[in-house]
């Protein structure tokens, strides 16, 4: 998801109107700043293009998540369900605040299984957080009927999906809170950072204070503030967010490059009769960021893989045995390794994953190789690339 590939003038532009003013802060110090207020600007625009009422734009995709969790009252004891297949940071920021990470299956769309959230649900649950990983959706609307059933909330992580839709509608807009992430490889980027949003007013007054160690930011004398709730610090800085300024504008340049790619790579590897590719559900636009496709079985999988690192195609993943992405390999999460005591809430109550049976998960991911697709590569050199991917899975069957 590399908007890094794409630094240029406007970024720059950005980055020094912050070094002009010398104001990295993004509160406070209103008469040094030349009038800019990057974080706002950045705000704004992902307002604007989110279609969403509210945003407030932090440190880190991870911070995005427990600002968003926390700004709904998501605490001690309560439950979040999220998919097997994500990234770590969705069950830190669910443990940051005392909560439970239940872990259920994927199905086709490598996202949630509706089913499986549905069993899931306890007394306890208070959230449902899908994670839109390698840039396409769950089935939202199956979800949000569930979250509507129960009473629960639906928080969309769309940290590697920013720029997909569904029904039309900007993926992370759609729950009650949506997430994005910011970082160095990112479809956009700001070196490090993250945005939450949402219709509600209240998880956002919540959400700009908490982040801020409970300020209010009423007025402009910052020491004069109160503190209605104790917070902590997930705050941006007016740096990293003129990045972000600079490569919101240019989310759709880079979305129109990357389903260029995307087509190019799918068109090739659509005439393998053996290559399946995963679903995306009706009505749904991926951010096209990663091709991902199934292999009849696991063996064939493996196979494929190395053949296409031994043809030197790079940035091919089998998350199967990876450590960051697949329930498999949390050892630290299963055997609740930390540096400090954890919660007694969380103690008594996080599942014993080690017996878990995730053998739905393990059907998909198992049979499943996923390719980034890169901003950086000609229309001539994807078509090569499309033909090497094509000639080293053919030789794997």
């Amino acid at each position: 998801m590399p908007g890094f590939e794409l630094f240029g003038d406007k970024e720059r532009k950005e980055v020094q109107d912050v070094m002009d003013s010398g104001v990295l802060m993004r509160y406070g110090f209103d008469d040094l700043r030349n009038g800019h207020w990057k974080t706002k600007e950045l705000e704004s625009g992902l307002s604007q293009r989110m279609q969403s009422k509210y945003t407030h734009v932090v440190s880190s995709g991870t911070a995005a998540l427990t600002v968003a969790l926390a700004s709904a009252g998501v605490g001690a004891g309560d439950e979040v369900i999220i998919p097997t297949f994500t990234f770590v940071a969705s069950f830190e920021s669910i443990l940051a605040l005392g909560a439970v990470p239940i872990l259920v299956d994927i199905d086709d769309t490598l996202t949630l299984k509706p089913e499986a959230v549905e069993k899931a649900i306890t007394p306890q649950t208070k959230v449902v957080m899908p994670v839109h990983m390698c840039g396409s959706m769950a089935n939202l609307y199956a979800l949000k009927a569930i979250c509507n059933k129960h009473g629960l909330l639906l928080l969309e992580d769309a940290c590697q999906a920013i720029g997909g839709t569904y029904n039309g509608k900007p993926l992370g807009s759609i729950g009650d809170l949506g997430c994005f992430s910011f970082d160095y490889v990112k479809t956009i980027t700001c070196g490090e950072g993250g945005a939450m949003i949402t219709n509600n007013h209240d998880y956002y007054e919540n959400a700009h204070k908490y982040s801020d160690h409970g300020h209010d930011h009423m007025g402009n004398n910052r020491g004069a503030e109160e503190h209605p709730f104790l917070g902590y610090n997930f705050r941006i800085s007016e740096m990293n967010a003129a990045v972000g300024v600079a490569q919101l504008a240019r989310l759709d340049e880079f979305l129109a490059i990357q389903k260029r790619n995307y087509t190019i790579l799918r068109e090739a590897l659509s005439n393998i009769p053996e290559v399946v590719f995963r679903t995306v559900p009706d009505g749904g636009e991926e951010n096209y960021s990663f091709l991902n496709f199934f292999m009849p079985t696991e063996e064939l999988a493996q196979v494929a893989h190395q053949e296409l690192i031994e043809a030197g195609v790079d940035g091919c993943f089998y998350w199967y045995d990876n450590n960051w992405h697949y329930y498999k390999k949390w050892e630290h999460l299963t055997n609740l390794k930390s540096l400090g005591k954890l919660p007694k809430d969380v103690q008594e109550a996080l599942p014993d994953y080690s017996k878990a049976d995730f053998s739905e998960s393990d059907k998909w991911m198992s049979r499943n190789i996923s390719c980034l697709i890169k901003l950086g590569w000609s229309e001539e050199e994807t078509v090569a690339r499309a033909n090497t991917m094509a000639e080293a899975i053919k030789a794997s069957i």
